[in-house]
């Protein structure tokens, strides 16, 4: 059996949610191991809609323990509101099925000020961050002056940490002629809360080894996708943390050999949330179809998303960065009443043809998509669950997809239904 790795092979928002669902009714463990309550997962379950943030995705599935690893970025006030608000649903958790690792960081509010202050500040050149501080804690994290979850058992090394950490903030608050941070208060307040947190605080990278001796299936789950990676992403366009498959092993704790099998979760067409190079982006009838029938707005922000055509370029470079051994395809539905659909194959810069985004973002805001046209299939595929059953028009346009990106297809979705899922290789058994 096989330990999966699930991320986003776009700009994040391609379906992740429903897919790690899917798949954790063979997981023992779900670990979600990067980003913070920017992430959006819906869930669909027996007519319950789940919007989760924080919590991995296994946590509303009974008999399963959800990790939060030491790579993700907690907001303590936001996890415990997540919490109350999935236990209100009938979700049972505790610290039977709910592990967060003792060295994640803390998200406080001095940083979603922080968050704030910059992107008001930048106008036109704001990168379109969700403002909840996800940011400023990952640069306090590699400052190596944060706050992780193993200092609020102690008020006093607390006390010291925040004399630290506020030191550098309030001298930067009083430069731009902002309030400084008062230090009190915000120590109360993370000490009334430190009992709910610590309670289900454990060294996870001890827990994942366990684990793994013990055979349990291991489903690691991403936030955002690869095109938002800090290092690989559309920079300075992305997210403050590493979104590839190798990340997995840095944000919980163990090895790379512990990671089996990367399925790259992959939407039928292409959207972004926010600003940056999108080189397929339709801004006419087309997109705005795809956006109203593929429900395209944020999870957390409610932020319309910006839609296009398959980048086939793109996916395949995600693909290669990240080592992906198979794709989920998603929403193909959305697709179904287009008479023409295009993938992109390849870009055209100053005149001349090139198969790759480059990393300069202003090469990336200058190339032009170069398309291939199918014909589309013009009937339902919602709802459909064996491939036979899907159009001839369809089965080309998937066909023609899964040989231009260079990797196979392990499954396709054809609603945000759970059992709405055509199943061609399983990822823990391939």
């Amino acid at each position: 059996m096989n330990n999966v790795a699930v991320i986003g092979s776009q700009w994040g928002d391609e379906g992740k949610g429903k897919i790690v669902d899917w798949l954790s009714s063979e997981a023992d463990i779900v670990v979600r191991f990067q980003g913070g309550h920017n992430a959006g997962h819906t869930l669909v379950i027996d007519g319950v809609t789940y919007k989760l943030r924080l919590l991995p995705s296994g946590i509303v599935r009974k008999n399963k323990i959800s990790i939060i690893g030491n790579g993700v970025v907690i907001d303590p006030w936001a996890l415990l509101d997540e919490i109350e608000e999935i236990r209100s649903k009938g979700v049972m958790i505790g610290i039977d099925n709910l592990i967060i690792s003792e060295s994640a960081n803390l998200i406080l509010p001095f940083h979603k000020e922080m968050d704030e202050i910059r992107e008001d500040a930048a106008g036109k050149a704001k990168i379109g961050t969700t403002r909840r501080g996800i940011g400023p804690a990952y640069e306090d994290k590699i400052g190596r002056r944060s706050i992780r979850v193993m200092d609020l058992i102690s008020e006093k090394n607390l006390d010291q940490r925040l004399e630290t950490v506020l030191l550098h903030h309030n001298a930067i608050r009083k430069g731009l002629g902002k309030n400084i941070f008062k230090k009190d208060k915000l120590k109360e307040d993370l000490l009334k809360i430190a009992p709910k947190i610590l309670k289900f605080s454990k060294p996870v990278w001890k827990k994942i080894y366990e684990f793994k001796k013990q055979k349990k299936k291991i489903l690691f789950e991403g936030a955002q996708g690869i095109l938002l990676d800090v290092d690989h992403g559309t920079y300075p366009f992305v997210t403050s943390s590493n979104t590839v498959a190798s990340a997995a092993a840095t944000g919980s704790g163990c090895g790379p050999n512990s990671i089996n099998y990367v399925l790259g979760i992959t939407k039928a067409y292409t959207t972004r949330v926010g600003e940056g190079p999108f080189p397929t982006e339709l801004k006419d009838d087309i997109g705005e179809k795809l956006g109203t029938r593929g429900k395209e707005f944020g999870t957390v922000t409610s932020r319309k998303r910006r839609c296009g055509w398959f980048d086939g370029v793109l996916v395949r470079q995600t693909i290669k960065i990240s080592g992906i051994d198979g794709i989920a395809l998603t929403k193909l539905d959305v697709l179904d009443e287009l008479d023409e659909i295009k993938i992109c194959v390849a870009y055209e810069i100053d005149g001349k043809e090139i198969d790759y985004l480059p990393a300069a973002v202003e090469d990336q805001l200058k190339v032009k998509p170069i398309y291939k046209s199918y014909k589309g299939w013009k009937s339902k595929t919602k709802g459909i669950k064996k491939l036979d059953d899907l159009p001839p028009n369809a089965k080309i346009y998937i066909k023609e997809l899964e040989k231009f990106i260079e990797t196979k297809i392990s499954s396709i979705s054809t609603s945000p239904e759970r059992n709405d899922t055509i199943l061609i290789e399983d990822p823990f058994k391939s």
